[in-house]
């Protein structure tokens, strides 16, 4: 993969831009058209989930920079899009523990501060607990509250979802196009196929990656001035690289979603959540894993708390939030940093919905026209 270095405040070292070719992907899973266009129908299709009610898009929708807009996800058995999804009654699950995550640049998840990554072991979902977008894309599937529902068992979730696939003309046909194989519907070809089209979802052209390219109109003095604040007061820390994500995990004591039951312990049962990517992260709230932060600007207060030495969250301890987040000094840079995390939004992403899927059934699920 071919990196240019830019000159940037951020750090000392030099940066490496997130907008390069060839986007990186597994070498069992090569990018080519016909690959994303298949990926880009699954994604959409409700067929994969056992009430044929949701699909992918539902919970990531271009709408909301690829997520729902709302705190935690309402997956099957549910109607409505974004703050007018609902549970249809009677309903028998629960809401899904987690935010949204968006799936936009997750191509680049795991990218290091020198431009080096695998996507083979890319770290997905808040807490890292699966690598590759090709195994990401099965779980929801898999899952009760998500997908799954109770059409069948977890066991059975898979060869279900490739029966029905294997009685559309039109996916055999895509598949065949796709994977050059008359037996190519697996479940496995599914994930990479997904995952394909996940690839191609890019938005590095923010007025960052405009000025670090050497147009110095493309950010305010304000933003300008966040940018080298945001180094200062220790945010470059946890959100660096060229996705402004370190993709570690990091206790942070964020206050529990009083809409769940349980207290969400995160990895290894310590809280520990992993760093999200600051690109495009304003079109994306409410924030943090469990969506508790409406805006910005309470994110930076909860730092802020958490460096006077409060730990927002009664379950953890303030020794035992990381170093790194306790040393961080907000002060008087609210308004900078805010700006310049405005900076790195890029609105130009793919935001085309399909007008149909093979299945013929509605594209996105059970949501209301957009």
């Amino acid at each position: 993969m071919s990196c240019q270095k830019e000159t940037n405040l951020l750090s000392e070292n030099s940066t490496i831009t997130a907008n390069l070719l060839p986007l990186p992907a597994p070498t069992d899973n090569v990018l080519i058209t016909e690959k994303t266009a298949l990926g880009k129908m699954l994604f959409w299709d409700p067929i994969l989930s056992g009430s044929k009610d949701i699909a992918c898009a539902t919970c990531h929708h271009p709408n909301n920079a690829y997520t729902d807009g709302i705190d935690l996800s309402i997956g099957t058995n549910a109607a409505g899009y974004g703050a007018n999804r609902h549970f249809l009654t009677p309903n028998t699950f629960a809401l899904i523990q987690r935010n949204s995550m968006t799936i936009l640049n997750t191509v680049f998840n795991g990218i290091g501060t020198d431009g080096k990554f695998n996507p083979e072991t890319a770290p997905m979902f808040w807490d890292s607990r699966t690598r590759s977008l090709e195994t990401q894309a099965l779980q929801p599937i898999l899952t009760l509250e998500e997908m799954r529902g109770h059409a069948y068992s977890e066991a059975l979730s898979l060869d279900s979802m490739v029966a029905r696939l294997k009685n559309i003309a039109e996916y055999r046909q895509l598949f065949k196009s796709a994977f050059g194989d008359d037996q190519s519907i697996t479940s496995t070809n599914v994930g990479k196929a997904i995952a394909t089209f996940e690839r191609s979802l890019t938005a590095n052209n923010s007025p960052y990656d405009r000025y670090q390219k050497g147009d110095r109109t493309a950010m305010t003095a304000l933003q300008i001035q966040g940018m080298q604040a945001f180094t200062d007061v220790g945010c470059i820390n946890c959100h660096s690289g060229p996705m402004f994500s370190d993709y570690q995990l990091h206790i942070l004591s964020v206050p529990d979603n009083s809409k769940l039951a349980q207290s969400d312990a995160g990895a290894n049962g310590n809280y520990s959540f992993r760093t999200a990517s600051l690109r495009n992260v304003t079109l994306t709230a409410p924030f943090m894993h469990n969506g508790v932060f409406q805006n910005l600007t309470q994110i930076l207060q909860f730092y802020g708390n958490i460096a006077g030495g409060d730990s927002q969250n009664p379950r953890v301890n303030i020794r035992q939030v990381d170093p790194k987040i306790r040393q961080i000094r907000i002060r008087n840079n609210q308004q900078r940093l805010i700006a310049f995390i405005n900076a790195l939004t890029d609105t130009s992403f793919d935001k085309s919905i399909p007008l149909r899927v093979p299945s013929n059934l509605n594209p996105g699920g059970n949501i209301k026209s957009l």
